[in-house]
């Protein structure tokens, strides 16, 4: 077998995009069964909406799982404390909120997300630094005291600003719908799935085409060499999961925004989906919860519209069907 020119890329691995089609494929099942072309279209921009923002949610988590083995079932405390802090921050903006302009409400918007990624990171700092590092490698313990860090910070919220669902009306331009002919789309429901995308790229490209996302990625395979090199792979792993956490915070601005109410629990709640999205991409592929994620919201909406009674198990069968076709999911990076 002759061997490789000096000067000869290497081949390229082969691309899996049957898991990438599905989503269109699904879709387009659905067109015939939705009983008109503009039910078919509100359905669908409704489930990639709703997909983007379980992205953003379940992207930090399947992060901090996949790059760092670390099994965080605290993650939703990140998603309710980002949705209360962006609350507070729109008290001031509270003009800017109202306005019919699109431009003072992202001015509103922009800065209180940002506020609320700031604080969920910050807290994911406390949170690996005190709770996480005495447990690396240790996925019983992780399971424990996430958990338990869940619970002290649900009744945290709960002590401070009590058990009822506090409102969170929708900016005044980012109300009601575009309509075209037959066909309705929530204005809101662009703004999640620009903000996803814009997410989902940003991601994959600090992690392919940085240095930064070069050492997490070493860092992972050969933890002792990096560090040889003279770079602090704690830190690196420490960034990793603030970024996770501020994720998690920006995630539960957005869904909070979409339900138009925010409740202590609400990441609580939102942890089951969140996780069978993870399990569905492949336990660390941020392609693979992307896709996950879109699958998910499409067969809840699509299941919800055609067989209300089998919407509340839809997610679960949905898992099921996958992992009995690919056990590790979509696109597994790792062997666990």
């Amino acid at each position: 077998m002759s061997e490789l020119a000096a000067d000869e890329a290497l081949p390229e691995p082969p691309r899996d995009i049957v898991p990438a089609a599905l989503p269109i494929v699904l879709a387009l099942v659905m067109l015939p069964l939705s009983g008109s072309a503009s039910s078919w279209v509100t359905l669908t921009v409704a489930s990639l909406a709703m997909g983007m923002m379980i992205f953003i949610m379940a992207s930090g988590l399947t992060l901090v799982f996949g790059l760092m083995d670390v099994l965080n079932f605290g993650h939703g405390a990140f998603i309710a404390v980002g949705a209360y802090v962006a609350t507070l921050a729109f008290g001031p903006l509270a003009a800017w909120m109202q306005s019919d302009s699109l431009l003072d409400n992202l001015a509103a918007l922009l800065p209180a997300g940002l506020l609320a990624m700031a604080v969920s990171g910050a807290l994911g700092a406390v949170f690996e630094r005190v709770l996480i590092l005495p447990v690396y490698g240790q996925h019983l313990k992780q399971i424990l005291i996430t958990m338990g860090g869940l619970i002290v910070a649900e009744q945290s919220l709960y002590a401070l600003w009590g058990p009822q669902q506090i409102p969170l009306p929708l900016p005044g331009a980012l109300r009601g719908s575009f309509i075209l002919g037959d066909i309705a789309i929530a204005k809101y429901r662009v703004l999640a799935m620009v903000v996803g995308l814009v997410v989902f790229v940003g991601t994959l490209l600090v992690l392919n085409r940085t240095k930064v996302g070069l050492l997490i990625r070493a860092g992972v395979e050969n933890r002792e060499m990096v560090e040889a090199l003279g770079y602090r792979v704690r830190r690196l792993f420490l960034g990793v999961f603030m970024v996770g956490s501020a994720l998690a915070g920006l995630g539960g601005v957005m869904w909070g925004l979409y339900r138009e109410q925010i409740h202590a629990s609400m990441g609580g709640d939102l942890m089951i989906l969140i996780f069978i999205v993870v399990i569905i991409g492949g336990l660390g592929s941020v392609t693979g919860c992307f896709i996950g994620a879109i699958l998910v919201a499409m067969v809840a909406n699509y299941g919800g519209f055609l067989l209300p009674k089998l919407a509340l198990v839809s997610n679960i069968l949905l898992m099921v069907a996958i992992l009995m076709w690919r056990p590790r999911g979509l696109y597994p990076v790792t062997n666990r």
